[in-house]
């Protein structure tokens, strides 16, 4: 289940591919910088620099800018790989202006961040530390090698070497730090965005589950009509027929498989019709069906009910959100339970709540704080089939339940019940998984108030 939907997902390094366009803008906003950068320093301020090869330097960039715009539809995404030779371009690019004017002592050595930081938001890992091996690498040589800064009575302008070393030391900082914090960010940001567009693929399917109903329900009512001819015409042939008793038998077969087909679709129609007999259940029958594909694991599943005040069971909106979350937090029960699962309801004047519990092993404790983020870990061991037929566990299945029942208003606690090395010889001891949701009354009883309201009226089977 949660597997289709990773598989989906796949595809999640195409969508990091970035445009063309992008760079170029980029690359224009940069060259202009550093034109002006040239022109301030040399009218302004009078330092003596080779503004040939300066100007030579920021034309190899412009040359590039020109040739991509040409060459290149304006919807052209660049693999990573491209990405890579593009980034490493600009690097060395701004490396060779910087040789060229002063090295570490001009102030805008700091740009240098700049290729490191889209390196590490966009791409992946390897060419990250491609692009931060680069830029430290660079950094490294312009300290010791770059043409002077030369004022205009000749005098070279230069940092104090404490300053220089204090500068290079400063950018290589900078660039480890702005590299793994723009990676980290993405990478959470990617995984995100991932999990929730699983999210909202396994709530559609839901929904078209649930759908199903309201077509079962159009079938039932358009299939009436030929029924009923088909009935009037054997009744018809029936009457025919009184001479021939072998012919007769069947016209009578036929009418009764039609008054069959007319009550199997009543039948369908009315589990299917949608008014509030579909849209709301009683809170142990939203249980049961988010439980029923688990039922046959090899695992025991026990329902109990602890009311509260009031001794009436609620009656809940049947909603697609509830039952699929349900539906991955038992998943998950039954996949690490020894051989048993619990499911216990609780219910009062202002609370629901469940909880779900397994004779396993529970959650290992270093995660418990983790548990709910999207692809919050890797099975570094081969999984076992015949335990977790549906997914490898990543995390998702419990992401999208938390995700689906929060926006129910409810809220999730998850614990351990208690050490199973305590009590070894005690099967049936619930020291596993303790999964909690409790929402207010309110917020999923279908009738908050106590009153029952009217079903609506059924329409005539024709």
């Amino acid at each position: 289940m949660i597997e289709s939907d990773v598989s989906l997902l796949d595809g999640r390094t195409q969508r990091n591919w970035i445009r063309l366009r992008t760079l170029i803008l980029l690359r224009w906003f940069a060259i202009v910088g550093q034109l002006a950068a040239i022109k301030v320093a040399h009218q302004v301020y009078q330092i003596q620099l080779e503004l040939g090869l300066c100007y030579m330097a920021v034309g190899v960039s412009m040359i590039g800018n020109l040739i991509a715009m040409f060459v290149y539809p304006e919807n052209k995404r660049l693999s990573e790989p491209e990405t890579l030779i593009t980034v490493l371009f600009d690097l060395l690019q701004l490396a060779l202006l910087l040789y060229l004017t002063g090295g570490l002592n001009n102030p805008f050595a700091m740009l240098l961040l700049g290729p490191v930081t889209v390196a590490a938001s966009v791409m992946g890992l390897r060419s990250t530390l491609i692009i931060g091996a680069s830029a430290i690498t660079l950094v490294t040589l312009l300290a010791q090698f770059h043409l002077p800064l030369l004022l205009p009575d000749g005098s070279v302008l230069q940092m104090p070497d404490i300053f220089l070393f204090g500068n290079g030391t400063a950018i290589i900082i900078a660039t480890l730090f702005m590299g793994a914090y723009s990676r980290r960010v993405s990478s959470e940001m990617q995984s995100m965005n991932d999990a929730l567009a699983a999210t909202q693929l396994a709530l559609a399917r839901e929904q078209k589950l649930t759908d199903l109903g309201g077509v079962v329900a159009a079938a039932a009512h358009e299939l009436g009509t030929p029924l009923a001819t088909i009935k009037l015409a054997s009744s018809e042939l029936i009457d025919e027929l009184a001479d021939n008793p072998d012919l007769r038998e069947d016209a009578t077969l036929i009418g009764e498989q039609a008054d069959r087909c007319r009550d199997i679709l009543r039948d369908m129609g009315r589990a299917g019709k949608d008014d509030l007999h579909l849209r709301q259940a009683p809170l142990s029958a939203v249980l049961a069906e988010a439980a029923e594909p688990h039922m046959n694991r090899g695992k025991a599943v026990y329902f109990e009910e602890v009311p509260g005040d009031d001794d009436h069971q609620p009656i809940i909106m049947r909603k697609s959100e509830l039952i699929h979350g349900f539906r991955n937090l038992i998943q998950n029960a039954v996949d690490f339970a020894d051989a048993n699962i619990w499911i216990e309801t609780r219910w009062s004047d202002d609370q629901i709540a469940i909880r779900i519990m397994d004779d396993g092993h529970g959650f290992p404790p270093t995660l418990i704080g983790r548990i709910g983020d999207p692809f919050m870990r890797r099975r570094t061991a081969p999984s076992d089939p015949s335990t977790r037929p549906e997914y490898e566990g990543m995390g998702l299945g419990l992401f999208i339940a938390k995700i689906l029942l929060e926006r129910t208003g409810a809220e999730l606690t998850f614990a351990n019940g208690s050490n199973p090395f305590n009590n070894p010889g005690k099967e049936y001891t619930r020291r596993g998984a303790v999964v909690e949701v409790i929402w207010p009354r309110d917020k999923i009883d279908a009738h908050p108030d106590g009153i029952a309201p009217a079903h609506g009226r059924n329409e005539r089977f024709s």
